[in-house]
């Protein structure tokens, strides 16, 4: 009977392993919680950012991303700015207000770039510009009205003239100036890129009392058969009009 029992004994102990073993791959193979859950890897809520005891900015945080409306305000609390992030990117209309409360300035946003009309106000709540972006980039379209709502038709002009001295001394000179004498203006050359004022594709032309000189020289070599000047002129309602200009030139070898 003792040879018996040992070899049962130990059987008996296999099977219990063997059933221990099984129970812990019955774990391992159940179905998992199919729902990914996404750590806190930031603050998430509204932060204030303090001037002394004065809160000047609040800022709505999502996992340490910028998420929501941020407001920025003046001293006495009441609201100056709020932009809408999404994902960290300024998004939809970004707003500008005066003390009282009325807007002043509404900037459209895309993918954190100003894209789209931007409209300035008066206090009086009607409208006082109209300047169109693209991409970041101005365009031409560009409207100012007065305090009564008439839009404003005329600017001064751009005045060019040229001097032609290719053949005593291989040079073009073209003089730029405003017909009403303003020296608020800066003159660029360039032409505009896909109808947008890129300014990164443009050269500072030497401008004095608001006068710009662009001096062309002989070359050598055949040039384009035109110069684009572009100006930015500061209006008396404070913004930038832009105003492009196409030059012919009478020579195909200057630049």
């Amino acid at each position: 009977m003792r040879a018996l029992f040992v070899p049962v004994a130990v059987i008996a102990l296999l099977l219990y392993i063997a059933g221990c073993t099984g129970k812990g791959g019955e774990k391992k193979d159940q179905p998992i919680n199919d729902t990914i859950s996404v750590p806190d890897t930031g603050y998430t809520g509204i932060k204030q950012y303090m001037s002394g005891d004065i809160i000047i900015k609040e800022v709505t945080f999502e996992n340490g991303v910028r998420q929501g409306v941020m407001k920025s305000f003046y001293l006495d609390g009441r609201v100056r700015q709020t932009f809408w992030y999404d994902n960290g990117l300024r998004e939809d209309s970004a707003k500008w207000y005066y003390e009282d409360g009325k807007i002043f300035r509404s900037t459209p946003y895309k993918n954190d770039t100003i894209d789209g009309i931007q409209k300035q106000y008066y206090k009086n709540g009607r409208l006082k510009a109209r300047l169109e972006y693209k991409k970041g980039y101005r365009t031409l379209l560009f409207e100012e009205y007065t305090p009564d709502g008439k839009l404003v038709g005329e600017y001064p002009e751009l005045v060019v003239s040229t001097r032609d001295e290719y053949k005593t001394n291989g040079t073009y000179r073209i003089t730029l100036s405003r017909s009403d004498k303003s020296t608020k203006v800066k003159f660029y050359r360039g032409d505009l890129t896909n109808g947008v004022y890129d300014t990164t594709k443009v050269t500072n032309i030497k401008t004095v009392n608001g006068v710009g000189y662009l001096i062309l020289k002989k070359s050598g070599s055949k040039q384009s058969d035109h110069v684009g000047v572009i100006a930015e002129i500061l209006t008396g309602f404070g913004n930038n009009q832009l105003v492009y200009k196409k030059i012919d030139l009478p020579h195909n070898d200057i630049k």
